[in-house]
């Protein structure tokens, strides 16, 4: 398992739709972003109540710093970018969270692992924290929330077996 979990805003903000925050908790255990993910999350004002919830608990830690590295390319995030840096600059193993296709080959190509919010919802699945990944994706998927139906379909092979 990763000693360090960092995580871009779409997999908070997909889980916070689905109620599904906590399956962060008991997969990781604590799970980092940096000071540009935070800022994107809140927006200016305070973050949602999931959120809020887990930064008091003290698992979602928002980092004191931000990577050092190269401006990032032009077509990612500040918050992709930087949490590509962190996971890149830690020097034991990291896992990086992230869903943007153009961000998840960023992070292959800098050699970083990566998972998204599919991914998780597997695990949460496979480890018996939710009865069911189909279940979880119909409702994200109500939410407004974009996710390829290939990456469903392919997460509900692997874990409906």
């Amino acid at each position: 398992m990763a000693r360090l979990v960092l995580t871009d805003a779409s997999p908070l903000i997909g889980l916070e739709r689905v109620e599904g925050l906590g399956w962060l908790r008991a997969l990781f255990g604590t799970v980092e972003m940096t000071r540009f993910v935070y800022r994107e999350l809140a927006g200016g004002r305070e973050p949602e109540a999931g959120l809020a919830a887990a930064i008091d608990e003290g698992w979602l830690i928002a980092r004191a710093h931000d990577p050092e590295g190269p401006p990032g390319p032009l077509h990612l995030g500040t918050g992709d970018w930087s949490t590509i840096l962190a996971a890149r600059e830690h020097p034991g193993p990291s896992l990086a969270l992230i869903d943007d296709r153009l961000a998840r080959r960023e992070a292959r190509a800098a050699g970083v692992t990566i998972a998204g919010t599919a991914a998780v919802i597997g695990m949460a699945q496979t480890r018996g924290l939710i009865p069911s990944a189909r279940a979880v994706f119909e409702r994200l998927l109500r939410s407004d929330f974009r996710i390829s139906p290939g990456v469903i379909r392919g997460l509900l092979e692997r874990v409906e077996r």
